[in-house]
């Protein structure tokens, strides 16, 4: 009997691994989320098949103290972790991914772990998901507005148009502004905490908005 490499197992879990859906919810904030219980349910029974195993090494972890906007303590860490895979034959592949966990108690290593091991299968084995549309959350994002066609003004009319970068300066700081409101975030404290000013570089703006969205989902266990 040929043994199968880790590329020809790899492929084989990839052939038989369906679509998993979000089918948990998030308690808070009312979102849909795939948990990663349901990744390792689904991806369970066909390592055990095609005899596949993980082992997960820590490259490094860092943990912070941080505060919610009421005043409680949290317990914030980040894992890099390198997840090898082997095959019958011994072959391996490795997967380094990075998870980010929030508690209030011991949990926050944890859920740094099982999030990082989540999104490794998920771009390893290219698992499909159920959604045919984006998803709805992106729904409250808002799109740049298109470069206007400049035109000569004659002198003494009408002012000029504000230049592009500070219209997407502007669309970029009410995407935030929204995204706090709607995820009950201090705005004030979030201006705070990221030194953001009426200056603020669309790019700037986004970033901090990318790492909210990372911190909400790391404290919540899934993606938003």
């Amino acid at each position: 009997m040929v043994m199968m490499n880790i590329y020809q197992t790899v492929n084989a879990v990839m052939a038989e691994i369906g679509a998993i859906g979000k089918t948990s919810k998030n308690q808070q904030q009312g979102f849909m989320y795939r948990g990663v219980d349901a990744v390792m349910n689904a991806l369970g029974p066909l390592f055990a098949k095609h005899k596949l195993f993980c082992v997960p090494e820590i490259l490094e972890q860092r943990r912070e103290e941080r505060q919610t906007t009421k005043g409680g303590n949290l317990i914030y860490s980040i894992c890099t972790v390198k997840y090898t895979f082997y095959a019958e034959d011994g072959s391996s592949v490795e997967s380094v991914v990075i998870g980010e966990g929030m508690d209030s108690g011991d949990k926050a290593t944890n859920k740094a772990m099982s999030i990082a091991f989540k999104y490794a299968c998920f771009q390893l084995f290219c698992i499909p998901t159920e959604e045919t549309s984006p998803d709805p959350d992106k729904d409250s994002y808002e799109v740049k507005p298109k470069k206007p066609v400049s035109k000569p003004a004659p002198e003494n009319r009408a002012p000029a148009q504000p230049a592009p970068a500070e219209e997407s300066n502007k669309a970029a700081q009410r995407a935030l502004y929204n995204f706090c409101g709607k995820h009950h975030m201090d705005w004030e404290e979030i201006k705070k905490e990221f030194a953001l000013t009426k200056d603020s570089t669309a790019a700037r703006l986004n970033y901090v908005k990318e790492e909210l969205e990372q911190r909400l989902a790391a404290q919540n266990g899934g993606e938003i």
